[in-house]
């Protein structure tokens, strides 16, 4: 293992991963034919906070926020005997080959027995209705050690020699089966027990439960199928939690590792990598292959997550959210998502003439109605003019979450255990059963970008193309954009896995350590919370499938080793790479870090050097802690469109200035800004941003690129007004939510025009553009001159003018053609 000195080397060259991108292999990936061993860090216990549970209660209650720090888990002897109990049930239920096979290995197992030693219970649940497949779920769950999922009494615990209040009614339901059977003359049957369930232990509520626990059942037990599914799960945490003992208690890191990893020598070392923001010629000559290759790739969005620390609720209803649809800078997360991949498109378009509609998977979960949410959304969004062919969603198991004490599962009340989506990692496996990747295939895809939602600026300037284009063009099976890490963020860091296997070949290969795994490799991870953890989950890590990529060779590799790999990262300044938007930020709070106050600062540190290439002068974006108690210097959201590489927007806008406090919108591609001074608001609103929908042969609305779009130019224009009330209390800066005295605002109905030259505008104006005309400002004798004309007939789908692209080597060259 490394050293504490390279170790401590580790930490000050460690790095962030946000988003990256794949291949796709027609075969079967060999991730899939089994799960990594235990002691792999591609599953990790993911645990949350609450204050211990009280003496009176013998049902661990949990809060739903994550936390970051996990405590000493119990001696891990106390794991042992169950886990090989545990070990031997999956073997024979493995070797068993039809389900009633399976169900007579479960009633030989001790749990099972105990359980099903109460006078007639298993005939009770047959009167439920169950089929067989449901008896083999209910019976995995207390072959596992989970029977008081089952229990009524939340005091009560079988092994005090108290029968709870659900056995002692599912006695009584027994005798009164019984009694009807004999009065009957045996023909009371099912029908005397439906007759009689008002009033008994199951309810409506209770049933719709139970259902529901059913269902979740069956999720686990199919997805987890490769590990033996609810009896490999439990196997799983106890073994977590059993290695968390271990590992709390040992000194050795070294050995530790070692053992786990199945090697005889392991080292971490910092990854080399391409710095974006120190090769800009070649990161320009990557944007361009990411580009080119754009018709080759899809777009994969883990959007199934809980969001908990977002704190998400519907306004009007109540209800809870999850952060896909969270209203930031103006529109829900998964908005910005496709707005970003869109600007891609359009580039393309721009440069190749040729449309192109990338195909997106979005990976969903049942919590917190996600899935509903989603759908609705781009429902009504009309699949934002893409198509509903071009998506495919698909739902994502939600998991248990267990007490740290005995590896138990948690439980909100009798069949209800509490659940949480099993972590990002389960996209690959998951997109594998659902026929994801084959949908990819028929798309003609060669490989996928994958993004996170909470991750606000992941598509700024060159990152995600260059990421893309050197993945493309150079054959890679894996590749990672990253920054420096903050210490003591709830971070994971990229690094590079050299490592001599237990055949005696080296294998290289670059991975990532999530923070939870950071004592194991004796790594420090800067100051951690205090709070006490009593339970988690089983979460599977989504970037850990660079594990199976590792490449192997007969003879150590001392140098120049990651330009071989089939595994690659490249770097850029953090604002460019990571900002995200997953925690609420607390009243109280004096840092800002991963809240969406945090990230629009970061938006506007973006705008910044932006604009600031651009020869225009604007106040410059301080420390977060600058703002914890005040507001932003400016705001300025430019639509990606008029990129999105830098290189594309800063050839759109030149001179002029941005005073403090003023507010910029730009929602327009075909866009030209020179020598404009701004002081107060600007909006400029185009509703045909990059073209207009024409409804494809099955009636729905596809946009058409560079058809019919909105156009404006600003030539030496001055804008004065008094803009937004700064004072407002009602403002909400990253929602883009606040409160103007006076503002310019202009509409672009349709492919209208909107053209401004040598004038002041001074005070509140709103200037609405009719689709099919140009509107021209200039100045009058005394005040403006305002000419509103029509577009003639044979330039009303190309405009009057258009910008058009080129490429020069690896620079991308705009001239404005007018027609």
């Amino acid at each position: 293992m490394a050293s504490s000195t390279r170790a401590s080397s580790l930490l000050l060259h460690s790095h962030k991963t946000n988003h990256f991108i794949f291949s796709l292999n027609p075969k079967k990936p060999s991730l899939f034919h089994s799960f990594p061993s235990l002691s792999s860090p591609s599953f990790s216990l993911s645990l949350s906070s609450s204050p211990s549970p009280s003496t009176s209660s013998t049902i661990t209650r949990v809060s739903t926020v994550p936390l970051e720090y996990v405590p000493p888990a119990p001696d891990s002897n106390n794991f042992q005997q169950e886990i090989s109990r545990l070990k031997t049930l999956r073997l024979k239920l493995s070797t068993s080959k039809t389900l009633k096979q399976k169900l007579k290995v479960l009633n030989s197992d001790s749990k099972v027995k105990h359980f099903l030693n109460t006078k007639g219970f298993e005939r009770v649940l047959g009167s439920l209705g169950l089929g067989l497949n449901e008896l083999f779920l209910v019976k995995c769950l207390v072959a596992a050690g989970q029977d008081h999922v089952f229990d009524m009494g939340f005091g009560e615990r079988e092994e005090d020699g108290l029968r709870s209040s659900v056995k002692t009614a599912l006695y009584a339901l027994v005798e009164m089966i019984e009694k009807w059977d004999v009065n009957n003359g045996g023909s009371g049957g099912k029908e005397g027990f439906a007759k009689s369930q008002k009033g008994s232990v199951l309810v409506d509520e209770e049933s719709g439960d139970l259902k529901k626990l059913l269902k979740i059942l069956g999720e686990i037990e199919e997805f987890y199928d490769c590990i033996g599914g609810i009896i490999g799960y439990q196997i799983m945490v106890l073994e977590l939690l059993a290695q968390s003992s271990v590992e709390m208690q040992t000194t050795n890191h070294s050995q530790h590792v070692h053992e786990s990893m199945d090697c005889h020598f392991l080292e971490i070392h910092p990854p080399t990598g391409c710095d974006l923001s120190q090769s800009t010629e070649y990161a320009s000559q990557a944007a361009l292959w990411g580009i080119e290759g754009l018709p080759d790739l899809g777009e994969i969005y883990p959007l199934g997550g809980s969001a908990d620390r977002l704190g998400l609720v519907d306004p009007d209803t109540g209800e809870c959210l999850p952060a896909a649809m969270l209203p930031y800078c103006g529109r829900t997360l998964l908005e910005g998502l496709i707005r970003d991949l869109q600007a891609r498109e359009f580039l393309y378009f721009k440069l190749y003439g040729k449309q192109c509609i990338t195909p997106v998977a979005i990976m969903t979960s049942s919590a917190k109605n996600n899935q509903e949410h989603i759908t609705s959304l781009c429902e009504r969004l009309g699949w934002f003019g893409r198509g509903r062919s071009s998506f495919q969603l698909f739902e994502q198991p939600l998991v248990p979450t267990v007490s740290a004490d005995d590896g138990r599962w948690l439980v909100r009340k009798p069949f209800v255990p509490v659940c949480k989506p099993g972590g990002h990692g389960v996209i690959w496996k998951l997109a594998y059963d659902k026929g994801i990747f084959q949908w990819f295939y028929d798309h003609g895809r060669k490989g996928a970008t994958v993004r996170q939602v909470s991750n606000v600026v992941a598509a700024t300037d060159v990152t995600l193309l260059a990421l893309a284009g050197i993945g493309l063009h150079h054959g890679k099976k894996l590749g990672f954009a990253s920054c420096k890490r903050n210490s003591g963020a709830t971070e994971g860091i990229n690094v590079l896995i050299e490592k001599k296997n237990l055949d005696g070949k080296w294998a290289y290969g670059l991975s990532c350590i999530e923070y939870t795994e950071f004592d194991k490799f004796g790594i420090s991870s800067g100051p951690r919370s205090p709070d006490s953890v009593p339970g988690g989950r089983l979460e599977c890590t989504m970037q850990n499938i660079a594990d199976n990529f590792l490449n192997t060779y007969s003879s150590r590799c001392y140098k120049d080793v990651e330009d071989k790999l089939d595994t690659f990262i490249v770097y850029n300044e953090r604002r460019r790479v990571t900002s995200s938007a997953k925690k609420k930020r607390k009243h109280a709070d004096m840092s800002l870090h991963q809240t969406p106050d945090g990230s629009l600062l970061d938006i506007m540190r973006n705008a910044y050097d932006l604009l600031l290439q651009c020869d225009i002068d604007l106040p410059e974006v301080e420390g977060n802690d600058k703002y914890v108690d005040s507001r932003p210097p400016f705001l300025i959201f430019l639509h990606p469109a008029l990129g999105p590489l830098w290189e594309v927007t800063r050839q759109k806008f030149h001179g002029g200035s941005i005073s403090k406090g003023s507010e910029l919108q730009i929602e327009v591609a075909e866009f030209l800004w020179r020598n404009v001074q701004l002081e107060g608001s600007m909006i400029i609103a185009a509703e045909n941003i990059m073209g207009s929908t024409r409804n494809d042969e099955n009636g729905e609305p596809i946009l058409k690129h560079g058809h019919r779009c909105g156009r404006c130019k600003l030539h030496n224009v001055k804008v004065l007004n008094d803009g937004i009330d700064w004072s407002s209390g009602d403002n909400v800066y990253w929602k883009h939510d606040v409160r103007r005295f006076e503002a310019l605002k202009v509409i672009l109905h349709g492919n209208s025009e909107f053209e401004v030259n040598d004038v002041t505008i001074q005070g509140n104006h709103v200037f609405e553009v009719p689709d099919g005309h140009r509107l021209k400002i200039t100045s009058g004798d005394p005040g403006l001159a305002v000419q509103s004309d029509p577009i003639p007939q044979n330039l009303m789908d190309t405009g009057s003018w258009f910008w058009k692209y080129n490429i020069n080597g690896s620079h991308i060259l705009l001239e404005m053609a007018e027609l």
